[in-house]
């Protein structure tokens, strides 16, 4: 049986009961394991920046046609999805340092959009590439799959923590549907 991921769920219903569990995941993020994802994210940024500005652009001039194009496919893939990994990181940085709540966080993430994704060609075309490229694009792979993994783990912590009601009126028509409902 193959089980497709389609990415954290977001949804942030409280369960009809509540888990005795401890979610240790908020201590998780903000640790120095946390500190060294960032860090090794940002440093990733920086260096496909680099490389893709610089002896990047000079590989890809000399590719086959074929293989400029997949080099150009994949360089928007790469950049893409360290934009989102580095949005999230910093979502979560401020977190940490008290810049944001965590639900203000958690309204914020829904802007970020986290999913795995597989090469867009066949890998023996991805063989092709500068091996600088690959090493890019498959790094950036690795830290987004930990980063939707701790995407995941915050939202599911997050959505067994108790939601107040928004406002005395939210609460009042609430009690008002409750009383009239069939």
């Amino acid at each position: 049986m193959s089980h497709q991921y389609e990415g954290p769920r977001r949804s942030f219903a409280v369960p009809s009961q509540l888990s005795p569990a401890i979610p240790f995941i908020h201590r998780l993020a903000s640790s120095g394991a946390f500190k060294d994802l960032f860090r090794e994210g940002m440093t990733l940024v920086e260096e496909a920046a680099a490389y893709l500005d610089g002896p990047g652009r000079a590989e890809s001039s000399a590719l086959p046609r074929p293989t400029a194009l997949a080099y150009s496919t994949e360089s928007m893939r790469l950049t893409t999805r360290l934009m989102q990994v580095a949005s999230w990181l910093l979502l979560q940085r401020a977190v940490n340092e008290g810049e944001l709540t965590s639900s203000e966080a958690q309204a914020e993430r829904v802007r970020v959009k986290l999913s795995r994704e597989e090469y867009g060609y066949r890998p023996e075309i991805f063989e092709q590439l500068p091996p600088t490229l690959r090493s890019l694009s498959q790094r950036s792979m690795r830290i987004q799959e930990r980063v939707m993994h701790l995407d995941q783990s915050l939202v599911v912590a997050h959505s067994r923590l108790p939601i107040k009601a928004q406002s005395e009126v939210a609460s009042q028509v609430e009690r008002l549907r409750a009383a009239f409902s069939p």
